[in-house]
C-alpha cells in the first residue's frame, strides 16, 4: 500500500465524518493507538474506480486547531505534520455540516490557511434542502479557492461523485486568498455565507417537536429513564433464544470432542479447560452487542448530546458536570474508552471526578457476571403483567452503579476547592435516523473485541486456572473431589474466612483471582473450578447456572445477592487501573481508587449478604 493515496478526514464534531468513513471502507479499517498517547487512530482502506488504492485516516473532531484536549492536539499535528507515519498526506477531506456553515466553516478557514491539498465534502444536503437552507457548491468553490464535493453520507448520496473527485485528484491547494476577503475569521464566514447561502429558514420543526420533550426537565428525565429501562429489559428478553443456541453448541462441541480424547489429563484440558472456559464467556456475546447497540443507535441519532445537557444540572449538584455523560455513558460498554473520553473535559476538576466514578458504571464485562448469577437465582418469570423479573433486577444493579457514583462524586465534592459551576456549552445536532452500515460496522467491530479477549486473555487464564485446579493431583485415598488438593483449592481455603461474612465459598475465592485481570472471566473460572470439582458426568453436563444453584454446592440467594453486589464496584480490570494511570500519570490516584471501590465492594456486600440472610431465613 506504499503507492497508495492518502487522505485523512477532518470535521467538526457530528459532522458525519464518521458514517463517511464506515461508508468509504467498510468491514476495511482497523483501530489502533498513536505511538505514545492513549489517542485512537482509525484508518481504513478502499479503491477508486480506477483500482487505485486508498489510505483513509478518520482524525478526532474538532472546532479549531487551537487545541484544548488530546484529541483535538493530534488532529493539529496530523494536520501541520508533526506526527511520524502521518506527515504526508496527499489530501484533508474536510467534512463540513451542510445546515451548520456557519460553524464548520470556521475550522475550514484555518485548514486553507495550512496550504495543504483540500477538498470539501459538503455533507448532510438532505438534511439541509429539507430545511429549506440553499447552498451554491459552484460559488462556495470560488470563494475557498478548493474543490467542493455534495454528499449525504447516510444515505450513500453523493459517494459515487466524492470517489470520482477522488479518482481524478480534484483536491488541490487553495487557489485564491479568499477571494480577497479581509477581516477576522468571523467576518470571512460571515461574508461568504451572504455569497453562498439563500432562503434560510433555520428552524427544524422535528428538532423542535422533539427537543420539547427530550430537553424538558420533567419529560426529559422521565424519558431517559424509560429508554435505560427498556434497554436493560431487551438485553435479557431479545438475547435468550440466541445464548440457548450458544450453550448448546459448546455443550455439542465439548462432548464431541471429549470422544475422541482418550488421555484423562488431556481430556479434562481440552474439554473442562478450554471448551468450558471460553464457552462460557461466548454465551454472554448476543447481550453485549444488544447493548451496543442501543448506544450506537442513540449516538448515531444525536441523542447523546441532549442527554448530557438534560443532565447538567443534576450532575453538578453530585460533583459533576454535563460533560462527564458521554464519558460515563461509554463506560457502560467499557470504563477504558469511558476513562480515555474524559479528555474532552477540559476542567481539571470535573475529570478528574469523573475517572474516579467512572469504574461504578456497569461496563459490559459484568454482564455475563450478572447473567450467569441472575440466570442461576432469579426466576424468569412476568411481574406486573408485563415485566420480565430479570431485567428488573438487572435495571436494579445498573441503577446501583449510577447512584453510587452520584453519591461518591458527591463526597469528593467536599475535599474539592474549587466549588463553581462551569457552563456546558456544546453543539446539539439535528435529529437524524442512524445509520445502518455505521451501527453495523460498530457492532462486528465491538464483537471482534469481545472475542479477541476470549481467544487471548481469557483462553490463556483459563488454562492457568486448569493447571492450579489440577495440579497436584489427590493423594490415593483420597475422599475428597480432586480440586480440593490443587493449589487452587488450597489457596481458595486459605483466603476463605476472610470472604465468610460475605458469604462466599472457597470456589468463588479462587475464581476472584483470575478476575483481577478481567471481570468477566470470573464466569470461565467458575466454569473451570465446578467442572473439574463436580462429582459426575450428568453434573459436568448441566449448566454453570444449574451447578451453583443446585443443593450441597455451598451457595444460597443470599451469596448470590452478595456476588452480584460485589461486581458493582470491586474493581476487577487491571487494565482499567492502567488507563487510569496513564491518563493521571499518578500511582496515588489508582491506589485511591482501588482501595475505596473493594472497600466499597466489601461493605455493601455484607450489607446484603447479612440483610439476605435474615430475611430469607
Amino acid at each position: 500500500m506504499s503507492d497508495a493515496l492518502r487522505i485523512a478526514l477532518v470535521g467538526n464534531p457530528n459532522c458525519g465524518k464518521t458514517s463517511l468513513f464506515n461508508h468509504l471502507t467498510g468491514t476495511r479499517q482497523k483501530v489502533a493507538n498513536y505511538a505514545g498517547v492513549t489517542v485512537e487512530r482509525k484508518v481504513g482502506h478502499f479503491e477508486l474506480p480506477s483500482n487505485k488504492a486508498v489510505r483513509v485516516l478518520d482524525l478526532p473532531g474538532t472546532y479549531s486547531l487551537n487545541a484544548t484536549s488530546p484529541d483535538e492536539a493530534i488532529t493539529r499535528d496530523v494536520c501541520l505534520g508533526k506526527i511520524d507515519g502521518e506527515r504526508e498526506q496527499d489530501a484533508f477531506l474536510c467534512v463540513v455540516d451542510a445546515t451548520n456553515l456557519k460553524l464548520h466553516l470556521g475550522l475550514v478557514l484555518e485548514i486553507l490557511e495550512l496550504g495543504r491539498p483540500v477538498l470539501i465534502v459538503l455533507n448532510m444536503m438532505d438534511e439541509a434542502r429539507r430545511r429549506g437552507i440553499q447552498v451554491n457548491t459552484q460559488r462556495l468553490s470560488e470563494r475557498l479557492g478548493v474543490p467542493v464535493v455534495e454528499t449525504v453520507a447516510v444515505r450513500h448520496s453523493g459517494i459515487e461523485n466524492l470517489m470520482n473527485a477522488l479518482d481524478q485528484q480534484k483536491f488541490m491547494v487553495p487557489q485564491t486568498e479568499l477571494s480577497g476577503l479581509k477581516g477576522s475569521h468571523h467576518q470571512k464566514i460571515q461574508m461568504i455565507l451572504n455569497d453562498v447561502v439563500h432562503s434560510v429558514d433555520q428552524a427544524d420543526p422535528r428538532s423542535d417537536f422533539l427537543d420539547k420533550i427530550f430537553l424538558h426537565p420533567v419529560l426529559g428525565l422521565l424519558s431517559l429513564a424509560i429508554l435505560m429501562f427498556v434497554v436493560f429489559q431487551s438485553v435479557f428478553a431479545w438475547a435468550a433464544p440466541f445464548m440457548e443456541m450458544i450453550e448448546s453448541f459448546f455443550g455439542w462441541l465439548g462432548e464431541t470432542v471429549g470422544t475422541y480424547i482418550s488421555q484423562p489429563l488431556l481430556h479434562s484440558l481440552v474439554v473442562d479447560g478450554i471448551i468450558a472456559g471460553a464457552g462460557s464467556v461466548v454465551v454472554f456475546l448476543p447481550q453485549i452487542l444488544i447493548l451496543f447497540f442501543f448506544i450506537l443507535v442513540l449516538e448515531e441519532s444525536g441523542y447523546l448530546p441532549r442527554a448530557a445537557f438534560l443532565l447538567d444540572k443534576l450532575m453538578f449538584k453530585a460533583g459533576l458536570s454535563g460533560r462527564a455523560f458521554i464519558p460515563l455513558l461509554s463506560s457502560f460498554a467499557c470504563a477504558i474508552p469511558g476513562i480515555m473520553a474524559t479528555r474532552s473535559i477540559t476542567d481539571p476538576r470535573d475529570r478528574f471526578t469523573t475517572i474516579m466514578v467512572a469504574p461504578l458504571m456497569t461496563c459490559s464485562a459484568r454482564l455475563p457476571v450478572y447473567a450467569l448469577l441472575i440466570g442461576a437465582f432469579i426466576p424468569s418469570q412476568t411481574v406486573w403483567g408485563i415485566f420480565n423479573l430479570q431485567g428488573l433486577v438487572l435495571f436494579a444493579l445498573y441503577m446501583a452503579g449510577i447512584l453510587s457514583a452520584l453519591c461518591v462524586s458527591f463526597v469528593m465534592k467536599f475535599f474539592q476547592k474549587d466549588k463553581s459551576q462551569h457552563a456546558l456549552l456544546m453543539e446539539l445536532p439535528s435529529y437524524r435516523f442512524p445509520d445502518v452500515r455505521s451501527v453495523g460496522i460498530g457492532l462486528l467491530d465491538r464483537g471482534k473485541i469481545f472475542l479477541k479477549r476470549v481467544g487471548g486473555i481469557i483462553f490463556a487464564l483459563s488454562i492457568l486456572l486448569w493447571f492450579l485446579c489440577t495440579f497436584p493431583q489427590p493423594p490415593e485415598g483420597a475422599t475428597l473431589p480432586a480440586i480440593d488438593y490443587s493449589f487452587a483449592g488450597m489457596l481458595g481455603h486459605v483466603i476463605q474466612p476472610i470472604f465468610a461474612p460475605i458469604g462466599f465459598n472457597w470456589q468463588i475465592c479462587i475464581a476472584l483471582i483470575p478476575a483481577m485481570a478481567a471481570r468477566e472471566v470470573v464466569v470461565a473460572a467458575l466454569g473451570t473450578v465446578y467442572a473439574l470439582s463436580a462429582t459426575g458426568d450428568d453434573a459436568v453436563a448441566q449448566g454453570l447456572s444449574h451447578l451453583i444453584s443446585a443443593e450441597g454446592t455451598g451457595w444460597s440467594l443470599a451469596t448470590g445477592l452478595a456476588l452480584l453486589v460485589w461486581f458493582v464496584y470491586a474493581p476487577h480490570c487491571l487494565a482499567t487501573l492502567a488507563t487510569v494511570r496513564r491518563e493521571t500519570g499518578s500511582w496515588k490516584t489508582v491506589a485511591v481508587m482501588t482501595g475505596y471501590l473493594f472497600g466499597l465492594a466489601y461493605l455493601m456486600s455484607f450489607i446484603t449478604y447479612q440483610l439476605a440472610v435474615r430475611i430469607l431465613v
